[in-house]
């Protein structure tokens, strides 16, 4: 029972170190952080409107916020590959993740 209670913590840590890092993202450069999060611009403007109070109630849940964005086989290997220069395999996985449809709220 107190491991299943440590890594429900643990999730929770990673929730609110995510959402905070969204926003810092997103108040930064919002086209940018929608990017890299792979996310709408629908879906940026409710995050980056969160109050802190908000932001700490939604990290307590006890479900990952974030998720992998290597759905396909193709960006995994992009990232995993060795033989690439780490600027070719930077500029590779952009674009893989680039043609990848952003997230939206339903």
């Amino acid at each position: 029972m107190n491991a299943s209670n440590d890594m429900l913590g643990e999730i929770k840590e990673v929730n609110l170190s995510y959402l905070l890092l969204s926003q810092r993202l997103l108040r930064e450069d919002k086209p940018m952080g929608m990017f890299r999060m792979g996310i709408s611009e629908e879906l940026a403007d409710v995050l980056v409107n969160l109050t802190l109070a908000q932001t700490v109630k939604l990290a307590a849940s006890n479900q990952m916020l974030c998720r992998f964005r290597f759905d396909d086989h193709a960006l995994l290997a992009s990232l995993a590959d060795k033989g690439r220069g780490d600027a070719v395999t930077h500029a590779h996985s952009a674009i893989l993740m680039a043609g990848q449809p952003v997230e939206s709220l339903c």
